[in-house]
């Protein structure tokens, strides 16, 4: 990262295009009502993900990285933009699609689970939750592996995985509500 307004390479990196290419290719429906995307950063992927949505709602912590995203979404007035924290500025409402990309293995075991139980109240019967995460090895406070699969332990009770890809650098979960576990591939 080297600060400048795409630290990450998410607009000209091959494995980012790729990993979002993925992601927009795992989703099961069509479209969406209502999304909520937790970590939005400059907005790429939310800019592609906007195109398949009602109303989205993207959250993110950096100043700098929301009007970003602003700017990029600013032709999609459907898509609102906000600077804050999951899990305490979660946004209200009911939503059939839920992000977390790269953003979970910021946070603690325990913040992790909170994020599910959050999610698990937010989510409408049969939305989605997709988990996107890379696998090398990081210095947060958890793995991707780590990450996801603490993730899917707690929300086990209100969704289970529909949808498991595994990538050399990345893996890409899809957590349905009400539906029953499908085998993973």
């Amino acid at each position: 990262a080297d600060g400048g307004p795409d630290p990450w390479g998410f607009e000209t990196s091959a494995y980012e295009q790729a990993k979002y290419a993925a992601t927009l290719g795992c989703l099961s429906q069509p479209r969406y009502g209502s999304a909520f995307e937790a970590g939005c950063s400059i907005g790429v992927l939310t800019r592609q993900l906007a195109a398949r949505c009602d109303a989205l709602t993207a959250l993110d912590p950096v100043p700098a990285a929301v009007e970003a995203a602003r700017r990029r979404c600013a032709d999609q007035p459907w898509v609102s933009i906000r600077e804050g924290a999951v899990p305490g500025d979660w946004p209200d409402g009911r939503f059939d699609l839920i992000l977390f990309s790269e953003v979970l293995y910021f946070f603690t075991a325990a913040d992790v689970a909170a994020l599910a139980a959050r999610a698990g109240e937010s989510l409408l019967p049969g939305g989605e939750v997709m988990l996107v995460h890379w696998l090398g090895e990081t210095d947060y406070p958890l793995s991707g592996d780590a990450a996801v699969e603490t993730f899917l332990a707690r929300a086990d009770g209100f969704a289970r995985p529909v949808r498991q890809v595994r990538e050399a650098a990345y893996r890409i979960d899809v957590l349905r509500a009400g539906h029953p576990p499908t085998a993973r591939g």
